[in-house]
C-alpha cells in the first residue's frame, strides 16, 4: 500500500479538476477531513494500518466532484477503484475505502467503526469555532448550483440538517457534539423570526 503516492496523485487530481463553484468542497475540505482523521485516530486509538486505510478513505471521498456534483459518492468509488490498484491496493482494501466513502452520503449511515469515524470527519466542523465560517462557504457552493436561493431557505436547511445530524464517535460525542446543539439553538431563533412558509 503506497498511501504517499496515492495521495499525491489525488491531490494533485484534485487541484487541477475541480470545480471554482466548489466553495466548501474544494481541496480545503479534503484536507481538512484528513487531518481531523488523523486526530481522531490517534483520540481513539486506531491502529497504524487502519488509520492509513481511512485516510486513504478521506483523500478520495469527494474526488468524484471531478465529474459530477450529483451522486458524487458513487463517482468517488470509481476513481479509487480505478487508480487505488496500482498503488499496491488490495481488492479487499479498496472496497472497505469504498465502504467509507459511501458512509459519507447524506444521511449518514456508517456500518461500522471506521466508516463512523470518517463520518464524525467529513462533518467535524458542525461543533467547531469555524461553523459559521466553513458554512456560508457551503452556501455559497449551493447558491452557485443553483440549489438555494435565499438565506433564509439556508438556515432553515442548517435547522433541519443539525437536528437530524448524530456524532458516531465517543471523541465526537464529547468534543463537538455540546456546541453543535448550541449553533442548533441559535439558528432555532433565527429561524424563528421569520414569517410562517
Amino acid at each position: 500500500m503506497n498511501f504517499h503516492a496515492a495521495k499525491a496523485f489525488v491531490l494533485d487530481k484534485l487541484e487541477r479538476e475541480l470545480s471554482d463553484k466548489l466553495a466548501y468542497h474544494g481541496i480545503h475540505h479534503t484536507l481538512d477531513v484528513l487531518y481531523t482523521i488523523e486526530e481522531l485516530c490517534y483520540l481513539e486509538k486506531v491502529s497504524p494500518y487502519e488509520e492509513l486505510l481511512l485516510k486513504t478513505a478521506a483523500l478520495f471521498h469527494d474526488s468524484g466532484f471531478t465529474i459530477n456534483n450529483q451522486e458524487h459518492e458513487k463517482l468517488s468509488c470509481q476513481i479509487a477503484r480505478r487508480h487505488l490498484p496500482a498503488y499496491g491496493y488490495t481488492p479487499a482494501e479498496i472496497e472497505r475505502i469504498c465502504g467509507m466513502i459511501m458512509a459519507t452520503r447524506i444521511p449518514q449511515a456508517p456500518k461500522n467503526y471506521l466508516e463512523e469515524i470518517i463520518c464524525d470527519a467529513d462533518l467535524d466542523y458542525l461543533g467547531r469555532e469555524d461553523f459559521y465560517d466553513i458554512g456560508s462557504t457551503l452556501f455559497k457552493e449551493l447558491k452557485a448550483y443553483e440549489i438555494l436561493k435565499s438565506e433564509e431557505a439556508w438556515n432553515r436547511l442548517q435547522v433541519n440538517f443539525l437536528e437530524k445530524h448524530t456524532f458516531f464517535t465517543r471523541t465526537n460525542k464529547k468534543r463537538r457534539a455540546p456546541r453543535k446543539q448550541q449553533y442548533l439553538q441559535e439558528l432555532k431563533e433565527i429561524v424563528s423570526g421569520y414569517e410562517k412558509s
